[in-house]
Parts: structure tokens; sequence; C-alpha cells
């Protein structure tokens, strides 16, 4: 009886032992509501800020403005108030962005003896000065693959010839593709730099570019720039990158009179005069870059960016305020960074990291964003999750007069299936917003997914939604004032962006990019 009650003794402490391990094991930490940190971003306070941010003291933020920088500085007073922390390892949240500004050149061009004033059949934006005696025709200017315009080409040194466009079969099979669906080769927006890159990768000195659609475009910027004495801004880092050189139908056709049905590389002999003279100026602009450090991954990164920069006034003296463009994006990133800031402080912080990203230079040509992604990328790309980019979401485009509750989103399937997915979801569970994707239409001539500042991240494989309302009767206009902002629609948009970052940072993977960059 004495052994069988120590036997009992011994099972109750091991039944007794068991059951404290069991006890004490860790319990999954229970999935955090984020609807009261989205419900701190009110209208009252996106018209608070706005009505400050877009007044006529930012004298329309242009870039490398007095204006501009007044916007820099109330964006950073905000995040110090907020006790949100810069981004960059020198506890600065300024993120210097080195422009130049190319004066409006001057000049002509001579092709066998007939002149060409600059801004007629002739376009450039940079000085070129020198004379030549050939230059080498490369058709397409394409390299992709195993297809090269350039074989047994020598361009160094030299001026090249360039025509819009990619080879196609008489069944209307494209080249590059081998199907009937044009590559980013025939994208107007795109291919320009694209085919100038790839010539000067090979030593040439400099791209004479034929396109006749895009031409009338070209010299209306020019035109543009005329007008207004106002030069090309672009990255100081970009000012070494040759000579480009725009041809309209005239010119290119005095150079090389079949270029429209000759594909063939070759060398052509011809007597070319340049004497166009123009300069630089340097500008001082800056992004500005903040940061929520994740609680469990902080090397992996959820950007979520806007543009702090406008257009300025207008050479007769109005203003243009940008309320919606892009001082909407600006003020809804900086409640979207009150939302997770008051989440970090009641110890629900994101389990990735945060980066609230505000860039100078889009309306100069997505300048900003295209110098964290080139040139100073403040985190690495490889560890970046995601751009959620915000470009205008503050008013109504004349196609929903009657349907207010909706938002055009792009690129949210370019690269990441689950991203689109995750997007869809994370609307209908919280914000009811239609959905509508016209613009993500690759055929689509509006072209916008290549014309905000997501795009930069985009082309480095970085899944990204761009988040906007429409272009109405005053984009870039000085009635995109404050008082014609919808709050209740930018306070809903808002909110759902906040809850599309919080799911991305939150899941127990990051977004699988299933798709690759164009």
């Amino acid at each position: 009886m004495k052994k069988l009650s120590l036997l009992v003794l011994g099972l109750a402490f091991a039944c007794n032992s068991s059951q404290k391990t069991v006890a004490e094991a860790p319990q999954p930490k229970p999935l955090v509501d984020p609807v009261p940190y989205a419900e701190s971003i009110t209208q009252d306070d996106l018209k608070e800020h706005l009505y400050t941010y877009a007044s006529d003291e930012f004298e329309g933020r242009e870039t490398g403005t007095p204006g501009q920088k007044k916007a820099v500085e109330y964006i950073t007073s905000q995040y110090e108030s907020l006790d949100i922390p810069p981004a960059k390892a020198d506890k600065e949240y300024l993120q210097k962005v080195p422009l130049e500004v190319s004066k409006v050149p001057q000049g002509s061009l001579a092709i066998n003896g007939t002149s060409f004033e600059l801004g007629e059949e002739v376009l450039t934006f940079s000085e070129a000065i020198g004379t030549y005696n050939s230059i080498v025709y490369v058709g397409y200017g394409i390299e992709d693959g195993d297809y090269s315009d350039y074989n047994g080409i020598d361009v160094q040194g030299k001026f090249v010839l360039i025509k819009a466009g990619e080879p196609v079969d008489a069944n209307g099979v494209y080249t590059i593709t081998g199907n009937m669906e044009k590559s980013i080769w025939s994208n107007a927006s795109e291919a320009v730099n694209k085919k100038r890159d790839t010539a000067l990768a090979k030593g040439a000195k400099g791209v004479l570019y034929y396109d006749m659609l895009s031409f009338p475009r070209f010299q209306g910027y020019f035109e543009f720039m005329k007008s207004n004495n106002s030069g090309r801004m672009q990255l100081a880092s970009n000012s070494d990158k040759g000579i480009l050189i725009y041809l309209g139908d005239t010119a290119a056709k005095t150079l090389k009179s079949d270029i429209e049905e000759d594909n063939v590389p070759k060398t052509i002999s011809t007597d070319i005069k340049m004497n166009i003279t123009s300069g630089n100026d340097e500008i001082s602009s800056e992004n500005v870059v903040a940061l929520i450090e994740g609680t469990e991954k902080p090397n992996e990164y959820v950007i979520i960016s806007s543009h702090l920069d406008h257009i300025g006034i207008t050479s007769g003296g109005q203003i243009n305020n940008g309320a919606d463009d892009d001082g909407s994006g600006t003020v809804a990133l900086l409640e979207i960074a009150q939302a997770f800031k008051k989440a970090a402080d009641a110890g629900n912080g994101p389990k990735r990291s945060i980066v609230f990203l505000h860039v100078t230079g889009e309306e100069k040509g997505l300048l900003g964003s295209r110098y964290y992604t080139d040139v100073d990328p403040v985190f690495p790309l490889e560890n970046t999750v995601v751009d959620l980019n915000i470009d205008m979401i503050g008013r109504i485009d004349p196609n929903y007069t009657g349907a207010r509750n909706y938002l055009y989103l792009i690129g949210s399937d370019k690269l990441s299936t689950e991203l689109h997915n995750l997007s869809e979801e994370v609307n209908q569970k919280y914000t009811n917003i239609e959905f509508d994707y016209t613009y993500n239409d690759e055929n689509d001539p509006n072209r916008f997914y290549y014309r905000s500042d997501h795009y930069n991240f985009a082309k480095n494989n970085i899944p990204i939604i761009f988040y906007f309302n429409g272009t109405h009767a005053d984009y870039h206009r000085p009635g995109d004032t404050p008082d014609k902002i919808n709050y209740d629609l930018l306070e809903n948009r808002a909110r759902l962006i906040f809850y599309t970052a919080w799911e991305i940072a939150n899941r127990p993977s990051r977004l699988v990019v299933d798709k690759a960059a164009d």
C-alpha cells in the first residue's frame, strides 16, 4: 500500500507539473483592431492642415522656391509635434535633392546646308555645339534580349539617329514580345529615355530622336518653358547624361528621307552643324522622410508617399495653391502618420517599419522620388515591401458627378497579385469605396501609371498602389483651392490607405512579387 501511495503521489505531481507547463506556454498575441486608430483621421484635422498648406502664404510650393521651403518646414514641424523621428541615420528629416535647371536653349541646327531654328523643327533642352560629317542610324535603337539594333555597329563618340516604335512583322507580331502586344519600347513616355540611355551606354555622344506623333507634345513643353522663361529641371547627377535632340518630320527626312521605311542600321555621311547654347543654374530642394520603426521586422519597410511640391505662381501673378494636387495627399499622409503613432504609443506599433516619404520635384519629372530610388535610398530597395502613393484624393472628377464614393486605383496588380487581392479585401472590410481601374489599363492614353512618384519604385520591382481621384477643371490651375475639397471623401480615402498599410505591415510574410516590372 505504501508503494501504491507513493506511485499515486508521483503521478499527481507529474500531472500538476504538466498542467503548469501548458499554462505557462506563450499565448498568441490577439489581433489588434485598427479602427480606433483609423478614426483619428478626421475631416476637421485634414481641413485644418490643408487650409494652411494650400494657402497663399505657401506661394504654390514650386520646387526650389521659398514657398516650397515653407512646405518642408510645415511638414517637419508636424512630425516633430507628433514625436515621429526622422528616418535618416543623421537624425535629419530632410534628404537634400540636388537639382539643376537648364536655361532655355537658343540657337539652330543645320542639316546638309538647311538651317532649322530651335523650337521649330528642332528641340532640345541642353547645349549642343559642334560640326559632324557623319551619324549612325540605328533604326529603333533597341537592345532587348536576343534582339539588338547595335550588332556590328560602332557608335563610340558619335551621334546616333533613332526613330520611335519597335519592329513588327506583316502579321502584326512584335519582335520583342513575340506576340501582338507592344512592349515598353513603344511607350512614348518611357521609350525615349530607354533608347537614349542604351545609346549612351554604347558610347554615343548624343541622340537625334524622331517621333512624329510625340513631337507636338515636346514642342508644347518647349514653348511653355520659353514663354515662362523657365528651364528644364533635372537631377544634378543626371546633367551629364548626353545630348538629346528631337527632330520634327521635315528635319528628320532632310537627314534621312526614308527613315520611316528603312530599319537597317548604318553609318550615314552627312553635314551637321550644331550651334545651340544653354547653361545650368543650381537649385536646392528636399524630400522629407520620417519613420515609425517596426516592432518585429524593423528591416522591412512599408513606404507611404506623396509629393510636397506644386507649380507655383502663374506668369500673371496668380497662385496655384494645389489643394488637391497634392495638398490632399500631403495632409492625408500626415494624418496616417498620426494614426500609426497613436497605435505605437498604445503598444500596438506596426510589425514592419513605416516610412512616411514626402517627395519634391514631382511636378518637374518625378525628381525627388527618382533621387530616393536611383541615387540615395534611405533604406535598401530590396527591403522595401511596397509603396502606397497618394496623389490627388480630395476631389471628384467629371465622370463621378452623381456618384461620389469612388477612387481610381492604378498599379495594384502590376507586380503583385497578392497586393491587389489584399487591397480589395481591406476595402470591403472597412471603407466600401468603389474602386475604378480605368486608368490601370495598359492602353490608357493618359499613362498615369508612369506619371507619379510610385513609378520610380515600380521600375525597381517594388509593388505599388497609386491612389487618385482623377483630373478636374482646376487641375494645374489657380482654382485648385482648399474650399473645393470634399473632406468627407478625403477622410474615408485616407483611412483606406491607413488600413491597407496596416494590413501589409502586420501580416506574417511580406508581399509576394509574382510579376516582372516592365
